[in-house]
């Protein structure tokens, strides 16, 4: 079942269940990658790593913060320092503000 999700969300759409997402088809260049390449790109790939044993043992669930989306002003070197990061500079900056914040509350 779905839901269509109005406020602020641009016209996503949320699942209750994993299993109520559609599936996507795997492209042609990905469905006839033989086993080989498939192995072969795999170790070449710095993220796909074996977890550990016992990596989930003490893994837990934690709901993402609600964001809000807003205009913000930045002094131009700022952006251009987080930009430079690549992909992902809007999340950077949330993270080190997040920061900044939980710092002050701490005292």
């Amino acid at each position: 079942m779905k839901e269509k999700v109005t406020s602020g969300s641009a016209g996503r759409v949320r699942y209750e269940r994993i299993q109520d997402v559609p599936r996507r088809r795997l492209s042609p260049m990905v469905r006839d990658m033989s086993d080989d390449e498939v192995a072969r790109r795999a170790a070449d790939d710095p993220d796909a790593t074996l977890t550990s044993p016992g990596f989930w043992d003490k893994a837990r669930v934690v709901e993402p913060d609600n964001t809000e989306q807003i205009t913000l002003r930045l002094p131009k070197r700022v952006l251009a320092h987080f930009r430079a990061g690549g992909k992902g500079y809007q999340s950077r900056i949330s993270a080190v503000l997040a920061s900044y914040v939980d710092a002050k509350a701490k005292g």
